[in-house]
C-alpha cells in the first residue's frame, strides 16, 4: 500500500521521499484536486494526506477528495508549519490507531460469533436431551440423538473455555 500527499507546496516531492523512506512505503504526490482524484481512481491508498491550507482555500475540492478516499485514512496537515518529521509521526499515529481499531473489531466479531455458537449449541443440547427423555423412539433415533447430545456437550465445554486457554489468538 502507499500514501497519497495532496499539496501544491514547493518541496513536497522531497518531503514525500523522506516520508517514504522512513515509513517503508511508496508515497505519491498530487499537486491539486484533479491529480488527487485521478490517483484515487487508479489505486487504493493506505492514507491520504491533504494540505490544510489547500483544504481551507477550496473546501469543495477537499470534500471531493475525502469522498473518494475509500478505506484510506484521511489526514489534514498544515505543510507550511509541519516538517517531514511531524508528518511521519502523524501518519504513524494514524496507522497505529487503525491497527488498534481493527484488532478491537476482530475481537468483538469473534466474541459475537462465539456467543452465537454457545447459544446454538445450548439449544441443540437441550432439544436433544428433551427428545431423549420424551416418548418412545426407535433405538436408531435414540442412538443418533445421544451422539448429537454428546457432541453438543463436548462443543459446549470447549466454547466455555476462554479463547486464550484454547490456544487461539483473538487478534
Amino acid at each position: 500500500m502507499s500514501i497519497l500527499i495532496v499539496t501544491g507546496i514547493e518541496g513536497a516531492r522531497n518531503c514525500a521521499t523522506v516520508v517514504g523512506a522512513q515509513l517503508g512505503m511508496e508515497v505519491e504526490v498530487a499537486e491539486g484536486r484533479k491529480a488527487a482524484l485521478g490517483a484515487l481512481r487508479r489505486r487504493e491508498f493506505l492514507a491520504v494526506v491533504v494540505d490544510e491550507t489547500m483544504a481551507e482555500c477550496d473546501p469543495a475540492s477537499a470534500e471531493a477528495i475525502w469522498e473518494h478516499t475509500g478505506l484510506a485514512i484521511p489526514l489534514q496537515i498544515n505543510f507550511a508549519l509541519s516538517g517531514a518529521a511531524r508528518l511521519i509521526r502523524e501518519i504513524r499515529a494514524a496507522l497505529h490507531r487503525r491497527e488498534r481499531e481493527q484488532m478491537l473489531a476482530r475481537r468483538a466479531a469473534a466474541a459475537a460469533i462465539e456467543t452465537e455458537l454457545k447459544t446454538t449449541v445450548a439449544g441443540l443440547l437441550l432439544h436433544s436431551q428433551l427428545a431423549l427423555n420424551g416418548s418412545e423412539m426407535p433405538p436408531l433415533v435414540v442412538e443418533k440423538l445421544r451422539v448429537v447430545a454428546d457432541l453438543a456437550g463436548s462443543l459446549r465445554q470447549q466454547l466455555s473455555a476462554p479463547l486464550v486457554a484454547r490456544g487461539e489468538n483473538a487478534a
